[in-house]
């Protein structure tokens, strides 16, 4: 009975997490949208951009901003090299100089420390109403600034997050994966910012009122998560645009190393609950227990799955489950030595990666993050 009660209650986890949450944020969505009241403006915005070894996209980032449709009187670009081992620093100085204006600020830290210390550093030189985040090897949509722009209409919303694409997929092993994990991503958002509020921006492309920025700790993980926390905890309400695009070739955005990082970040950001409890504001917490925390149960779910699965193999249904979740690792397995075809094949190794870099990520947490520094993959 423990056995089947253990089985069962795991695989009720993990299906309502990835199954039975999008739903029911389907339902929501359809019957208690609250529309950001959105309109055209042109506040003055500071686009930052944080650089570590980015010599290959830097130059080509810059000039990205620099095209972007919005007054060139009323935008600024800020280019923060964390003591960069590469070029960084010198190209996008050398492009800076080339644009002349004063468009473009190049900060250039001598030494590598990690990326909410030159974010804080930076912020504090920054002069914009809006201060829009992106990643160096992130392309912008030219109308993605104005998109973003218009959310800050609405006096509730203190952040806005835009999308993220990815392109060049079969350029990298699982380059489609990625593109359908991050279609995925992009629903829950969309729904959870239609609902209620979303939680976490994506970093590729996200927005917020200067007066806002949080100024986290340093050994903070993932920014981009706790940068809109800590604005939505003040009452501001943080909006999801579809409609602003960030594209990142597929070989960016993979890796495990930057599966562990997030999933370190996820461990660190729950301390984040508590002040997310508010009874008039359930959405938010709600949505983190369901979307975040949620995830972080899954991968033990799946081993109590296949351990109780062991104490119940003399029963014909029981078995058949057993063999069918030897079939899905093995397919995992196979996915982590060979590249499957058709491309459906691969997603339980995907599946498995990233729910494995949660148990690193635990190991990481537990230690403070200290081994993350800011690394490019």
């Amino acid at each position: 009975m423990i056995a089947r009660i253990v089985l069962w209650a795991s695989a009720l986890v993990a299906a309502y997490i990835y199954i039975g949450f999008p739903l029911l944020l389907a339902f929501l969505q359809r019957f208690a949208r609250r529309p950001v009241a959105k309109r055209a403006i042109e506040p003055t915005v500071s686009v930052l951009v944080a650089a570590y070894n980015e010599a290959k996209v830097i130059d080509a980032k810059i000039h990205n901003s620099i095209a972007l449709d919005y007054p060139a009187d009323r935008i600024d670009i800020a280019i923060a090299c964390d003591g960069p081992k590469d070029d960084t620093t010198a190209i996008a100085q050398r492009t800076a100089a080339s644009i002349g204006e004063g468009r473009v600020r190049v900060f250039a830290y001598p030494r590598n420390r990690g990326k909410l210390y030159v974010l804080n550093d930076t912020m504090r030189e920054l002069t914009g109403e809006i201060v829009v985040f992106t990643d160096a090897a992130s392309m912008l949509a030219p109308d993605a600034v104005r998109r973003l722009v218009e959310n800050f209409a609405d006096p509730k919303v203190g952040a806005v997050s835009g999308v993220y694409r990815v392109v060049r997929g079969d350029d990298a092993a699982l380059g489609n994966q990625e593109d359908l994990y991050w279609k995925y991503e992009t629903f829950l958002k969309e729904a959870e910012g239609d609902v209620s509020s979303i939680l976490g921006c994506h970093g590729a492309l996200y927005a917020i009122r200067r007066e806002l920025y949080p100024y986290p700790a340093p050994t903070t993980i993932n920014d981009d998560y706790v940068i809109p926390m800590r604005i939505l905890q003040r009452g501001y309400r943080v909006a999801y645009d579809s409609s602003a695009v960030a594209r990142e070739e597929a070989h960016e955005m993979s890796g495990f190393s930057r599966r562990v990082r997030i999933m370190t970040g996820n461990f660190q950001q729950l301390s984040e609950l508590k002040a997310l409890l508010n009874p008039l504001r359930p959405g938010p917490a709600f949505f983190f227990l369901s979307h975040k925390a949620g995830r972080l149960i899954v991968p033990i779910a799946m081993i109590a799955m296949l351990v109780a699965n062991l104490f119940l193999l003399d029963e014909p249904f029981y078995r058949t489950v057993f063999w069918a979740q030897l079939m899905f690792y093995a397919l995992v397995v196979l996915g982590a030595l060979v590249r499957l075809e058709p491309k459906i094949l691969r997603l339980p190794y995907y599946f498995c990666m990233i729910n494995a870099a949660a148990f690193i990520g635990m190991y990481y947490a537990l230690r403070g993050g200290r081994a993350l520094a800011w690394k490019r993959d």
